[in-house]
């Protein structure tokens, strides 16, 4: 089932702000899908989705080694019969005001405050689809 990134239904969006896990897939340079687990917060109001990793992670490697420093990235959750897919292309944030608000987002879905981090950066991701069952 199809959803607009920017006015999900009530049910989509309950869903992203549980506390689940995610996978986050980026493309390899072969092409290949790397899929890890990740946190990931969902602003329908800016269309964005947010990763925060660290500097030196094969994620940020594959989105900077991508054509133009951007790639097609997916990252999804389920639970039970419920999933929630979203899609974009993700570019890789380094400037402090950037991160201090993707931690200050996964701070409040996941209800903790990850340790500093001086090599943190984050993946924002420009959405352009939404699918799942929510």
């Amino acid at each position: 089932m199809s959803h607009d990134v920017f006015d999900p239904t009530p049910e989509y969006l309950a869903f992203w702000r549980e506390r689940h896990v995610c996978t986050l897939t980026t493309p390899r340079p072969d092409g290949t899908p790397h899929v890890v687990p990740v946190g990931v917060t969902y602003d329908p109001e800016a269309g964005l989705a947010r990763v925060i990793s660290n500097r030196h992670s094969k994620k940020v490697r594959n989105v900077l080694t991508a054509p133009d420093g951007t790639a097609r990235v997916a990252v999804c959750q389920m639970e039970g019969q419920r999933w929630a897919t979203l899609e974009g292309r993700a570019v890789v944030r380094t400037d402090e005001a950037s991160v201090a608000d993707a931690v200050a987002r996964y701070a409040e879905r996941y209800g903790r405050t990850p340790s500093p981090n001086p090599d943190r950066v984050v993946l924002e991701i420009t959405l352009d689809r939404a699918m799942g069952r929510a």
